[in-house]
């Protein structure tokens, strides 16, 4: 299933979510070389967390293959601006924009019962939470771990939380014939959910054919963990209150 939109609408301008975006675009045009070759490799060997190497497991100087007869050689001291980085660095074109696109659909709703600030600080927490549970999964990993997926994640898991009525259209594959349906966000993100947990069970190492399983695991449940706290009640209670039809107290007289 892949979703195309949610019916529900958001009440403020989503200044953090175009934000976030645009810093992958940057990051992905001036870092990663729109995806060329040496550039792409090179930033995902500089940017990118090797599980191995943030928790000094990989011997100094063990080689990487990144292909196209490119490898990365682990240092000897960890780099501690990885966790961060590693959020914004994408392995391909088709990996930027199907994250974006996720991020774009649920991520304003998220903002809109947050606020910018509060919103900003909470998709970074979301990714240092799935950059953790993903070196718990793989301490001694060799694949280095990019992509904004696991902030995403944590995004998906509050909208979840919060909106788990919204209505969200769904693209739906089943060999050659596609259909269209309209599905309830908790039905929509509970089965992405259910995806990624048996995408990680059979693992014998968190990543299986190089996705992080783990660290989208671990960026959902963190965002439902966090996603009351960092909720601004009064935006949150306004948009309920316009979504369901009610109408606010505040007039103005002629």
């Amino acid at each position: 299933m892949f979703p195309i939109r949610d019916d529900n609408p958001t009440l403020h301008t989503s200044f953090a979510t175009f934000t976030i975006i645009g810093l992958n675009i940057l990051a992905w045009i001036m870092l990663q070389g729109f995806g060329t070759h040496p550039a792409l490799a090179e930033s995902i060997c500089e940017f990118g967390l090797i599980p191995g190497e943030f928790l000094e497991k990989l011997s100094p100087g063990t080689t990487i293959s990144l292909g196209n007869q490119l490898t990365c050689v682990t240092d000897p001291h960890r780099s501690w601006f990885t966790p961060l980085s590693s959020m914004f660095m994408h392995g391909s074109w088709f990996h930027l924009i199907i994250n974006m696109w996720f991020f774009s659909i649920f991520g304003d709703n998220v903002e809109d019962a947050m606020g910018i600030g509060r919103f900003f600080v909470f998709y970074l927490v979301c990714g240092f939470g799935a950059v953790a549970v993903q070196l718990i999964s793989d301490p001694s990993g060799a694949i280095p771990m990019v992509g904004a997926s696991g902030a995403i994640g944590g995004v998906m898991g509050a909208y979840a939380l919060l909106y788990p009525k919204a209505p969200v259209h769904m693209l739906v594959f089943i060999g050659f014939y596609i259909t269209r349906l309209v599905l309830p966000a908790y039905f929509m993100l509970g089965y992405w959910f259910l995806l990624q947990l048996l995408g990680a069970l059979p693992a014998t190492s968190g990543t299986t054919g190089g996705v992080a399983f783990w660290a989208h695991i671990g960026g959902f449940i963190t965002g439902i963990v966090l996603v009351k706290p960092f909720c601004n009640t009064r935006r949150l209670e306004v948009g309920r209150l316009k979504r369901s039809g009610g109408e606010s107290k505040f007039r103005q007289l002629p």
